[in-house]
């Protein structure tokens, strides 16, 4: 009797501990609340082809378009200039640059002059008597001889005798030796080609200075070249004469150049070929930054969207019914920012921003704000 009871207890105890572990399980359990479907909030666009033109952007400095550098190529003191001759002084077109002390080599000059005139004066008798009729031309050659200026021209004679007697009697051979001396004279003074400024000085007034002496350097400010280098695929679409718009860094001052000059040279390293843009502007100086806006070429029934927009290369989302699908498309062209595609149709509303996470398929809103500026885009057009 006494293990029957034991076993009975033992059973109800068991049976109590169960119900009240079950008790205890269930009050535990939390109920799992219901997850609300979050649909993403997109940015849109609709789509209208049009012809839109390739820019390959580039940069490079500037350099003036005509430079003078300037050297020597006679020996003298360095005796003055219009200004002083330092770097940053402008000069007008015809103002002295530099002058070299001449005073020795314009004495044997005007040594080699008197010769001339002697000589010619020799032969005046003889002329008079033996040939009259070339006497009267080289009478007023005479007469007209100047010692401070160029000597001129010697008279010209049809008669080819007067021309032996003249060219026996070595006046041409000390005429052009004479116009040779004058030449070199001519060395000891350097003027400036057009209005511009100097970049560049080597030398200070009373500077002793020898020939083929590197002086300075002199450039027209009013005519610059950018010298871009262009990838050779896109070389022949460029020509010249074609406006190429121009900035500085910041974006502040824009500039309208023109493509002067092409090389016909590909570089071997680089693959590029270098364009030169002749530019003018009153705030331009050599050696400024530049970047230019090339216009290679127009592509017709094409658009530019954002590189981001772009998936695996040749795919957009676009928008049907709040629902997010994907279309293929075909890649034009690449810059770093943009890429020109073809094969969206027109009125088709694509992406404008991209979104994390985006599949086909995907339920989204439109933002009232970005259908709002597509609306007015349209209007404007």
């Amino acid at each position: 009797m006494r293990k029957i009871l034991l076993f009975v207890i033992g059973v109800i105890i068991i049976l109590a501990a169960s119900v009240g572990a079950y008790f205890i399980i269930e009050s535990n359990t939390k109920e799992k609340p219901e997850v609300s479907k979050v649909v993403k909030t997109v940015f849109v666009d609709t789509i209208k082809n049009s012809t839109v033109p390739v820019i390959i952007p580039a940069n490079g400095n500037l350099l003036a378009k005509n430079r003078l550098e300037l050297y020597s190529e006679v020996q003298g003191v360095f005796e003055n200039s219009a200004s002083d001759f330092k770097a940053g002084e402008t000069y007008r077109k015809g103002q002295l640059l530099i002058r070299i002390n001449s005073n020795e080599y314009y004495a044997s000059v005007q040594s080699a002059k008197s010769e001339l005139y002697n000589l010619i004066t020799s032969l005046m008798p003889d002329l008079r008597l033996d040939y009259p009729n070339a006497f009267p031309v080289w009478n007023t050659y005479l007469q007209n001889f100047d010692m401070n200026k160029s000597v001129a021209a010697l008279p010209e004679s049809s008669d080819e005798k007067v021309n032996y007697f003249i060219t026996g009697r070595g006046v041409q051979s000390a005429y052009y030796n004479v116009k040779n001396l004058e030449q070199r004279l001519s060395k000891y003074r350097i003027y400036a080609p057009y209005n511009g400024i100097l970049t560049e000085s080597l030398v200070n007034k009373g500077t002793l200075v020898r020939p083929g002496q590197k002086l300075g350097e002199f450039i027209d400010t009013s005519v610059y070249e950018l010298e871009l280098a262009i990838g050779s695929t896109y070389s022949d679409l460029l020509s010249i004469g074609e406006k190429v718009k121009l900035n500085t860094l910041n974006k502040q001052s824009n500039y309208t150049g023109v493509v002067s000059r092409i090389n016909g040279r590909i570089d071997q390293a680089t693959q590029t070929v270098t364009v030169f843009v002749e530019v003018e502007g009153d705030n331009l100086k050599e050696g400024m930054y530049l970047e230019a806006q090339l216009e290679a070429e127009e592509i017709p029934n094409a658009i530019k969207i954002s590189r981001t927009l772009l998936v695996d290369q040749s795919k957009v989302f676009v928008l049907r019914d709040s629902v997010l699908d994907i279309i293929d498309v075909k890649p034009i062209y690449f810059s770093s920012k943009d890429v020109i595609i073809k094969g969206v149709p027109d009125d088709a509303v694509i992406l404008s921003r991209s979104i994390p996470g985006a599949y086909a398929g995907m339920l989204v809103k439109v933002n009232e704000e970005s259908v709002n500026t597509t609306q007015s885009n349209e209007t404007a057009q």
